[in-house]
């Protein structure tokens, strides 16, 4: 059995896990990372999900946030992140009108609250200005060691009611309109599957980390697509030294530091001083011969190519409704009874949905020819769709279910039937593809289909909670003394940012 040693030994090659190859090299450690999959960047990859078809669309992650200044700049990326002029579209779906946040109109946004027969506006700038003055409180610390909750409730004075009380509660309080306090509310409950009013926290935590990234809050494009992020983060690895291994399947680990996996047929084993776990901690358990509980997903996430944008029923320019995130049947009321019915096994009905649309903001992920016929894509993302609803024996049935529940909520604010212009590819058939929790737990390995690996943690850590070791001030501990989170499964993990991966980086460089 051929056999290697390491310094450290990275398993799984995602944002994160290329992101502590990279620190790690650079501080002159001997590191080999080791992918099960035929390319790096596990969920923040760039595809061309079409036959015949040259457009390379974001497939699972779409939008970027928490990526640190600080990790481009350490590791001298090469990004290039798009803003976006419109932050949300929402039409009403019980009335007329739609409401348009525009960041370069602050007239027309005000305008389009009353629209909607909403004298919130006020109430939204000063509910975003708390947010934002969260963001630069507490996003610095996301890349530093952990603090103890005490210590951040005194930093944040009254903005401590975030992390006090159920976000649902906030929207309440803060916001009159039913419209209004859903768009408030969707970013607590993207992937987590909650009601409006959360008692576990999970909705406000998740709220929290979509609010706080850049100290702005901001959601921004990857030029390029999600692809060009982790090919970035791929060549700093390999520019600092680091080994690189594709279609290398992980078989076991061990507590000591052995890697045994298998490539080419071959069986290989490698022995490490630490080993960073790019894995969801039920999949880190398997490795060791262990089991551990799983946390399970909540959404249903479609890609389309349109021949053109869709006619809106409300007179409004679609590059306008689609320049930002498009919101369909997420009134508050709506998302409440959504989790009601899924509660229930039911897929709601209407569907709540969020749409962006990549192309407009950045056409580079087209070829001339398509960019030239005016093609864009379309992402859809819906919410309440938990993965009990799914499993080995009906996926195929329940995935075109979805398909179907996510085309009938878009058709409900459409003055035209968005399946007449799909694109259709080298085959004949439509541009359109939807992946579930399931199809995400077969492709990637997230247990449940949970695109946070398992709950949110908050970014400190309790006031019980021991501080003692590198691993646990940085938020990376496993349980085990020499293997290390550097995913999504750390504290302060979830979405594309880098933070986990350069957090388990600081814990091994401190050990």
């Amino acid at each position: 059995m051929p056999s290697k040693h390491a310094d450290v030994v990275v398993v799984g090659g995602g944002h994160n896990g290329l992101v502590a190859a990279a620190y790690l090299a650079k501080a002159g450690k001997k590191i080999l990372l080791l992918e099960r999959l035929d390319y790096f960047g596990g969920a923040a990859t760039s595809i061309e999900a079409f036959p015949g078809i040259k457009a390379r669309l974001s497939r699972y992650s779409y939008l970027v946030s928490l990526l640190p200044k600080q990790v481009i700049g350490d590791l001298g990326l090469e990004i290039e992140l798009a803003p976006r002029r419109y932050s949300s579209y929402t039409p009403n779906p019980l009335g007329t009108g739609g409401l348009l946040i525009d960041r370069n109109d602050q007239a027309r946004t005000k305008q389009s609250f009353e629209s909607v027969g909403s004298q919130d506006c006020e109430n939204w700038n000063s509910f975003y200005s708390r947010t934002t003055e969260l963001a630069q409180k507490l996003f610095p610390s996301v890349t530093a060691p952990l603090k103890k909750r005490s210590e951040v409730i005194q930093e944040l004075g009254e903005l401590a009611e975030f992390i006090e009380r159920p976000i649902g509660e906030l929207v309440e309080e803060n916001f009159q309109s039913d419209l209004v306090r859903g768009v408030v509310l969707t970013d607590a409950l993207i992937g987590t599957f909650a009601p409006n009013v959360d008692d576990s926290m999970q909705a406000s935590k998740c709220f929290l980390y979509h609010v706080i990234g850049g100290e702005t809050g901001d959601w921004n494009i990857p030029v390029g697509g999600m692809g060009a992020v982790t090919a970035s983060m791929r060549k700093a690895a390999e520019r600092f030294g680091a080994e690189l291994i594709s279609n290398a399947e992980v078989t076991s680990l061990t507590e000591d530091g052995k890697v045994t996996y298998q490539l080419n047929g071959e069986t290989h084993e490698v022995e490490a001083k630490y080993i960073l776990a790019n894995l969801a901690r039920p999949e880190l358990a398997r490795l060791l011969g262990k089991t551990s509980p799983r946390a399970e997903g909540a959404q249903v996430k479609v890609n389309m190519l349109l021949k053109r944008l869709p006619k809106l029923k409300e007179q409004i320019d679609p590059v306008a409704a689609f320049g930002g995130t498009f919101h369909i049947n997420e009134n508050y009321s709506q998302l409440q009874t959504a989790f009601e019915q899924a509660s229930r096994g039911e897929i709601p009905n209407p569907l709540p949905c969020e749409i962006y649309c990549h192309s407009l903001t950045d056409s580079s992920i087209l070829s001339p020819e398509l960019k030239a016929a005016g093609v864009q894509t379309l992402t859809v993302f819906a919410l309440h769709t938990p993965h009990p609803l799914v499993n080995e024996s009906n996926n195929d049935e329940m995935r075109q279910k979805f398909e179907n529940a996510i085309i009938d909520s878009l058709n409900s604010v459409l003055d035209e039937d968005i399946r007449t212009l799909l694109l259709e590819d080298a085959n004949g058939n439509p541009c359109i593809e939807t992946k579930t929790t399931k199809d995400l737990e077969d492709a990637l390995r997230l247990p449940g289909g949970n695109i946070f690996h398992e709950p949110l943690s908050w970014p400190f850590a309790e006031d019980s909670e021991s501080l003692a070791t590198p691993a646990e001030r940085w938020g990376v501990s496993s349980g085990y003394s020499n293997i290390f989170f550097c995913g999504s499964s750390a504290k302060r993990g979830g979405a594309v940012s880098g933070i986990a991966g350069h957090n388990a980086a600081m814990a091994v460089l401190e050990s």
